[in-house]
């Protein structure tokens, strides 16, 4: 239902009387207007506090209006049809039913005009109270609609209560991106999404030719946070989720079918992107073209317009459109003139460093694997990443370098970049063009990747151990660059500093913990073999230096190892006789 013009309560007497009039118990104030309708006129007092200053009482007045207003519409005592003023009602010649629900339903429209006023209130709390209560509104609507109409062959949607939503949404102000999450609950509902989208189209359209196709970032950037959260459905047998289910339709409802959300979805889209953008939306739009966009799309090749005007700005844009631009030609056979030139082209050193760099290098790994390539092509672009390659991170190199390789051994002609005959007397200048825009005109078969040469030498040992790869047969089998499109700098500092785990050597041999014994003891076996031929030496010894019982104990003991014996003029004789 449209909000009314004028609204029914006036915000001067509100603010003047606020502080003289008592608290209102607005629970029992919805008792008493629905109970009879003598208390009509507490339906103002309940306005009031829509707009009151303390947001408790704001809160409690959209629960206190959801609950008045909806019981109303279930009862039927709001006015169906052409809506007359309430001064026409007066002195026209109504029943007193029918001014009752005249009446009401001038509140009724000054309640959903506040409410959406209520959604650019500095509160988030009050801002997510009115949107629900608005939806419950439209719900409402939707059961038992305003609208006379002939239900067997129209169908009821409060279509002007969503236009006005939508409308307070895409703020040209404020961002509200928050207040757009919260409402993406009710897009997944059919017949909403399907309205909502034709209202953004009409919306942007009204909005944009009014600035004369201005850039409007903060109303842009709604417009595209409400658009890029509508989910479509991919199956017609998805569409099962209604908010509005009215009994007795007998035809088919016209959105119910896969197609005319598409239809509608495109349309919505088209409508956006025709104008002109903000940098920053380009990308985002760019970044979701090719999963949530195109494929649910009745005609996706209408989009080309706005893919080659990206594909012509540059830096990481021209990068993002290369995705929309292969699905185009991959999958509905677009023929892009001068592709491979514009691709050539954007091989600036600033590619290394964009946010977008694995995907770029996944896509022109793609673009670049046919083996039907001319020569002359797969050449200069080889020679260009290795040229570039002078200059790139060690990061950026691990990519490079492989997929170098990738484009060598997919074109076996291109080895003459790699093993090139030369004269002893010829001058050591690279024929190469770097300027040259045109990979046919820039001489790259005519030199050679000495670049990857000079790379043998590079500080970091993975990208010199990469290098080094040229100096040998390259394999048929190659190489497989996913693993590095996505490596970090920290991540390879982390790698590098991170200390190999030592594995413990495998010996097999025990402690000694005693002269002779230890190793298996097998020191003290071989010694035991031994022990009686030394027994009649030590005997003769013992003899000869007139030793005494506790000299020979001191020897054996030394002998087994024991004890340790403090060398004296007996034991240093004895330790000599051994040795």
């Amino acid at each position: 239902m449209a909000p009314a013009r004028k609204r029914n309560v006036s915000s001067g007497k509100i603010t003047e009387k606020r502080a003289k009039k008592p608290k209102v118990d607005l629970s029992r104030s919805v008792e008493r207007v629905l109970e009879s309708r003598k208390h009509a006129n507490d339906v103002f007092d309940i306005l009031e506090c829509l707009q009151a200053e303390q947001e408790k009482d704001v809160m409690s007045a959209v629960s206190a209006c959801s609950k008045l207003f909806c019981t109303l519409l279930e009862r039927k005592e709001l006015f169906i049809g052409k809506l007359p003023g309430e001064e026409d009602a007066v002195s026209g010649g109504y029943s007193a039913e029918d001014k009752y629900r005249i009446f009401m339903r001038h509140r009724y429209n000054s309640c959903v005009e506040i409410l959406l006023e209520n959604l650019s209130h500095e509160q988030y709390d009050i801002k997510e109270s009115g949107l629900c209560c608005l939806m419950k509104f439209a719900a409402g609507e939707g059961q038992h609609p305003l609208e006379e109409l002939d239900w067997s062959e129209h169908y009821s949607f409060p279509r002007e209560l969503i236009q006005a939503l939508v409308e307070n949404l895409l703020s040209k102000t404020t961002d509200n991106s928050l207040l757009i999450s919260r409402f993406q609950e009710f897009l997944e509902m059919e017949d909403v999404r399907y309205y909502v989208m034709s209202s953004i189209r009409g919306n942007v359209g009204k909005v944009m030719d009014k600035n004369k196709g201005a850039v409007l970032p903060v109303y842009q950037n709604n417009v595209f946070t409400l658009m890029s959260s509508i989910s479509m459905p991919s199956q017609e047998s998805e569409l099962t989720n209604f908010m509005v289910k009215q009994e007795g339709f007998l035809n088919v409802i016209k959105y119910s079918a896969t197609q005319e959300h598409k239809r509608v979805f495109e349309r919505m889209w088209l409508g956006f992107l025709k104008y002109k953008l903000p940098n920053t939306m380009y990308k985002k739009v760019l970044v979701i073209l090719h999963d949530s966009i195109l494929p649910f799309m009745s005609k996706p090749t209408l989009m080309i317009d706005f893919l080659t005007a990206a594909y012509e700005i540059g830096g990481a844009i021209s990068l993002l459109a290369l995705n929309g631009l292969f699905v185009l030609i991959h999958q509905h056979n677009l023929d892009y003139p001068d592709f491979y030139k514009k691709l050539y082209n954007l091989l600036e050193p600033c590619v290394f460093h964009v946010k977008y760099r694995a995907r770029f290098f996944h896509l022109a790994n793609l673009f670049l694997s046919s083996s039907h390539l001319p020569v002359y092509l797969v050449a200069a672009f080889a020679k260009r990443l290795a040229r570039l390659a002078l200059t790139a991170p060690p990061t950026a190199l691990l990519i490079v370098l492989p997929f170098i390789y990738n484009l060598i051994r997919r074109h076996p002609s291109c080895r003459v970049l790699i093993h090139k005959p030369s004269a002893e007397n010829e001058p050591l200048e690279d024929p190469y063009l770097m300027d040259e825009e045109d990979p046919a005109q820039c001489r790259a078969l005519e030199s050679s990747l000495w670049e990857i040469k000079t790379l043998q030498k590079h500080y970091h040992p993975d990208v010199a151990k990469a290098a080094m790869l040229i100096n040998t047969p390259l394999s048929e089998q190659e190489d497989d660059i996913s693993e590095t499109l996505e490596i970090a700098t920290y991540e390879l500092m982390e790698r590098d500093l991170k200390q190999p785990e030592l594995k413990n050597v495998p010996l097999e041999f025990e402690t000694a913990t005693q002269l002779l014994k230890g190793g298996g003891d097998v020191l003290g076996q071989h010694f035991c073999l031994h022990l009686h031929a030394y027994v009649d030496e030590l005997t003769l010894v013992a003899t000869k230096f007139n030793w005494n019982s506790d000299s020979v104990s001191i020897m054996w003991l030394l002998l087994s190892g024991t004890v340790c014996v403090p060398q004296n003029e007996q034991t240093s004789c004895v330790i000599s006789f051994f040795l």
